[in-house]
């Protein structure tokens, strides 16, 4: 029986106190015994809501259900940011044209309207 005290526990980015190896072993075992999620992640000790999440990431990184992978996720969020600074870096500068375009040239007599 897997047992989560038997895996060694390192903490992923999402701070899961479950390793990997743990979680893939987890569904493996879940799609392999025929029990029920409850009865499942009542043997194991864990939530069903855990081993149904775990068991929709491994479809999806598998290619076996659309979606993004974890990986894909965060380059999503990535991309998104530097987006939304690019877009703010974007309106100063049109409003700095704006400004800086209303304003006499150093040197030129005759003003710009």
């Amino acid at each position: 029986m897997l047992r989560k005290e038997a895996c060694p526990v390192t903490r992923s980015r999402s701070n899961s106190p479950y390793p990997h190896e743990f979680k893939v072993e987890a569904v493996r075992l879940f799609r392999d015994s025929g029990k029920s999620l409850r009865a499942m992640a009542d043997e194991l000790g864990i939530s069903t809501n855990s081993l149904r999440e775990w068991s929709r990431k491994l479809d999806i990184q598998n290619g076996l259900r659309p979606g993004l992978d974890d990986e894909e996720r965060s380059e999503l969020r990535r991309l998104r940011r530097e987006n939304k600074i690019l877009r703010e870096e974007r309106e100063i500068l049109k409003k700095a044209a704006v400004f800086f375009a209303g304003r006499p040239r150093p040197g030129s007599s005759v003003p710009v309207h």
